[in-house]
């Protein structure tokens, strides 16, 4: 597989490794992790109040019998208004699922490997960038599209391009935060959520990003 570099120029060729992209495709397992990392990650902020939390309500409104109107306790109640709700939403439910480590390693390389079957995987030497620019990544984006005949790199508005850092770089990192359509994560923290969400999987460094997932599998 041919490597980039940041002018879009093929300098190199690397071989996938066959135990990270050659795997089958498992959408069973695939569904199940992302759909309990997606869970694991909801921040449950709705919140509604019973009759027990709600103000007011303290004295009987009318007394029980001779007004010819409904009984009632409280005002609290809820078929009153302002009243408590029932079996509304409440922030102390726990959405979190559990994922074992051989499942998620299991998905990852799934993924993983049907990108590389679909051609959506971009290996490039090194993304050095001396200070935070916007302006030079979006002009090394449009060189890469041009060198890799993928136009969309470009073009595309949404959830493009996952970059995966061989290590953390400041300066490559904050000179994509401007893009709306770009991520940038370190390879050692990949996952399926973020892999799937983008398009494209633009791999730095390929020897080094190569042995950090290799063995993050073996350590499954």
């Amino acid at each position: 597989m041919p490597v980039f570099s940041m002018d879009g120029e093929k300098v190199g060729v690397a071989t996938l490794p066959e135990s990270i992209f050659g795997a089958p495709w498992r959408a069973d397992l695939v569904h199940q992790v992302t759909t309990a990392m997606q869970a694991n990650a909801r921040q449950n902020r709705a919140h509604t109040k019973n009759r027990a939390e709600v103000s007011g309500g303290g004295k009987k409104p009318w007394k029980q019998k001779g007004t010819g109107q409904a009984r009632h306790g409280s005002s609290r109640s809820p078929i009153w208004r302002h009243g408590g709700i029932t079996f509304g939403p409440r922030s102390e439910r726990d959405y979190s699922e559990k994922v074992n480590r051989k499942m998620r390693i299991g998905a990852l390389v799934s993924v993983l490997s049907r990108k590389a079957k679909d051609g959506e995987i971009i290996l490039i030497d090194a993304l050095t960038f001396n200070a935070p620019k916007t302006m030079i990544a979006k002009s090394m984006l449009e060189k890469l599209a041009k060198g890799t005949a993928m136009a969309d790199i470009a073009t595309k508005r949404k959830n493009t391009v996952l970059f995966a850092l061989a290590t953390y770089n400041a300066h490559t990192t904050k000179s994509f935060n401007n893009f709306g359509n770009i991520m940038t994560e370190e390879v050692r923290n990949l996952n399926p959520v973020d892999i799937l969400t983008h398009k494209y999987l633009i791999i730095e460094n390929p020897e080094v990003a190569f042995a950090a997932l290799s063995a993050r599998v073996k350590s499954k």
